[in-house]
């Protein structure tokens, strides 16, 4: 017998070799065949195999969500038991990201009005330290899933894959410094090299209108390459940049 499934997560062939490998080790599973532009799964078994244990089957890779019919009835059940998510609006997509430049820009605030009068070179410093740590903690919960993701759009890591695991640390020794303020000149410096270079993938993806999920905040969020990762990207070599100059 066959099914077809819906399977989302998927943007390139290697992640549709990846979850047909991954299916076919299923006990009773003979073929399956990845439509990767539609994002279905036709799979072929020996008697009928229910959906969760095809969903167990890719919990290591959970960008990668399976859902679909079971005798002509849409399986109504995610990864984790609970019912497939409705269609987000904007905010909704990316409550994640603002709640934490929320967060982030209210400490950088209150730190910038600590002495007398508002310090614009304390507020950034403290937003860039909290940036850059929050981000990097979100990376570090599944530095594989992150580095997997981060591979598919980043100019550098495409060539060299194990690039995803060095940003990630430098993402932490980055929040590091700018919260001790060692050596601001290299640390902005760094950074604006840094992210130019992570900025270059972010927007060859954006304009080619490719949908692939962003990884600012590793795999624990499933958020949409879109207009809103150029503009932290942005963001951040500004900063830098502004720092720099009052620096120099």
């Amino acid at each position: 017998m066959r099914h077809t499934y819906t399977l989302s997560g998927m943007t390139c062939d290697g992640c549709s070799a990846k979850v047909g490998f991954l299916l076919k080790k299923v006990p009773g599973v003979t073929d399956v065949a990845i439509d990767l532009e539609n994002g279905t799964a036709d799979v072929t078994m020996d008697s009928h195999i229910p959906t969760p244990e095809l969903q167990e089957a890719l919990k290591e890779y959970p960008k990668y969500q399976l859902t679909g019919h079971e005798h002509g009835h849409k399986a109504a059940v995610d990864l984790f038991g609970n019912p497939p998510e409705e269609e987000k609006s904007w905010a909704e997509t990316y409550k994640p990201i603002l709640l934490l430049f929320g967060y982030i820009s209210i400490v950088s605030l209150i730190a910038g009005f600590s002495g007398e009068g508002f310090s614009i070179m304390l507020f950034m410093r403290v937003f860039m330290a909290g940036f850059f740590l929050a981000f990097s903690f979100f990376k570090m919960l599944n530095l594989k899933a992150f580095t997997e993701s981060y591979a598919m759009y980043d100019v550098v890591a495409m060539k060299f894959p194990a690039w995803g695991y060095i940003y990630a640390f430098i993402e932490l020794a980055l929040g590091l410094a700018f919260a001790l303020n060692f050596e601001p000149v290299f640390t902005n410096a760094f950074t604006v090299v840094v992210m130019s270079a992570s900025l270059i993938g972010v927007l060859q993806s954006v304009l080619n209108k490719k949908k692939i999920q962003c990884a600012c905040l590793g795999a624990v969020f499933n958020l949409p390459m879109s207009t809103v990762t150029i503009i932290e990207d942005g963001l951040m070599i500004a900063m830098s940049i502004g720092m720099l100059l009052m620096y120099l």
